[in-house]
């Protein structure tokens, strides 16, 4: 790797934020680099193809085989977004930048119900986000 892939894929990202770079993007340039991106893989709405559902909302005891989706399985919005900019896509994996890793993370939590149409995320709001997991794991014991 060249040194700056190299600082990047060494950056970690905490449930509270800490690790997050500069940078911002609203849903609708989510959904822009979403069409362009994403739905592929993940359907033009997210609710399916090869690569998984990515919206919807049933409770994870509906199935014994649940899909877990954005919006009923991840605790942290961070999480997501630290997700989507190391491993996504899968074509180009690590190949987001700060800003459209933000974009995405906005509309896949718009289109999960989680945050508002006009949303624009950064590393001060992306972590105030309330999951609607968030309490659903447990810690393990070490």
């Amino acid at each position: 790797l060249a040194p700056a892939e190299a600082a990047r894929a060494d950056t970690t990202v905490f449930p509270d934020g800490r690790g997050l770079p500069p940078g911002r993007g609203s849903v609708a340039e989510g959904r822009a680099l979403y069409v362009a991106r994403c739905a592929a893989c993940h359907g033009a709405d997210g609710t399916g193809g090869s690569g998984g559902r990515l919206v919807g909302r049933a409770p994870l005891t509906a199935s014994p085989w649940p899909e877990k989706t954005v919006g009923q399985y991840w605790p942290y919005a961070t999480t997501l977004y630290d997700y989507l900019r190391r491993a996504m896509p899968i074509d180009a994996p690590g190949s987001l930048g700060a800003d459209e890793a933000y974009a995405l993370s906005a509309w896949l939590l718009h289109a999960n119900g989680i945050v508002a149409a006009d949303a624009v995320l950064d590393a001060a709001s992306l972590p105030a986000v309330r999951m609607p997991n968030r309490e659903g794991f447990e810690r393990a014991a070490r």
